[in-house]
């Protein structure tokens, strides 16, 4: 069956391994028991993010972890019979990764490693170098990580490669000038659900937008975990404060009515005018 419900976390997570277990393990508990089969958590859900985004952030990093480690396989363990998705700080072959993972009980389904670096996150991680969907039991997945939703190649790549559901995690802090005092009018507040919405909307994808909440260092972060539709709907969302966006969707008959309509964006895209595109220009 297609029908199932998806669930899209924002909550705060930070440095303390055992805190977030027990955050997590209360967030999937609760989604269990509302018959829920995917669960996004944020950017950096095991360790924490950054103290701040001016490069100034490597003085307190998160810890290092393996996706093949022991707190991975513990993430796996209570995630069971559901689809987890979560960021962690990644160590591999000498280097660290702003890196997020798919999970199930069965293990490791998918990993990801953030592309895209915004401001000063480059003097704390590597970059990744790739986009690809992966199959899990609730369909083909994409991920991506936060600033990587604001490049729509980003995305079209995860559609092109046959996601039917895209993952995003993110620890999307508010505008560091020219803050507004209600996370709602934040500018940064503003792009952030414009991105989740412009993307899900444009490759035809169930959207599940999972961010940080609260505070951590010097950053404020927006919150606005949402789950949006083929359609660029938002079908639920935390807005500016922490919880869980639920949502109930048939997958394959939302997918199809779009897909199989008059107006397939994957479908109808013309690649023979985007050449310029292609090499940059």
């Amino acid at each position: 069956m297609s029908r199932m419900t998806v669930a899209a976390v924002a909550a705060n997570f930070g440095r303390d391994l055992d805190d977030s277990f027990a955050r997590i393990s209360a967030i999937l508990t609760e989604a269990r028991e509302r018959g829920a089969r995917l669960v996004v958590l944020p950017e950096a859900t095991l360790g924490g993010y950054l103290a701040n985004l001016d490069g100034a952030g490597a003085v307190s990093l998160p810890p290092a972890l393996d996706v093949h480690g022991p707190e991975v396989a513990r993430l796996a363990a209570l995630a069971g019979d559901l689809v987890v998705t979560a960021g962690l700080c990644e160590a591999a072959g000498g280097e660290r990764y702003n890196t997020a993972v798919a999970v199930s009980g069965d293990g490791v389904l998918g990993v990801h490693r953030k592309v895209h670096q915004p401001l000063g996150e480059g003097a704390s991680y590597a970059a990744g170098d790739r986009f690809r969907a992966f199959d899990t039991p609730i369909g083909r997945l994409g991920m991506m990580i936060c600033y990587d939703k604001a490049f729509p190649e980003a995305a079209r790549a995860l559609a092109l490669d046959g996601a039917d559901v895209v993952a995003c995690m993110s620890a999307w802090p508010a505008a560091r000038t020219h803050a507004a005092p209600d996370l709602a009018a934040d500018r940064w507040t503003r792009r952030f659900d414009l991105f989740d919405r412009a993307r899900a909307l444009e490759n035809q994808v169930l959207w599940v937008s999972a961010n940080q909440a609260g505070t951590f260092g010097d950053l404020r972060f927006v919150a606005s975990a949402k789950i949006v539709d083929v359609g660029g709907d938002v079908l639920a969302t935390t807005g500016t404060a922490a919880g869980v966006a639920y949502a109930d969707v048939d997958l394959a008959d939302m997918l199809g009515g779009a897909r199989n309509g008059g107006m397939c964006h994957l479908r109808d895209r013309r690649t023979d005018a985007y050449a310029l595109a292609a090499v940059g220009a």
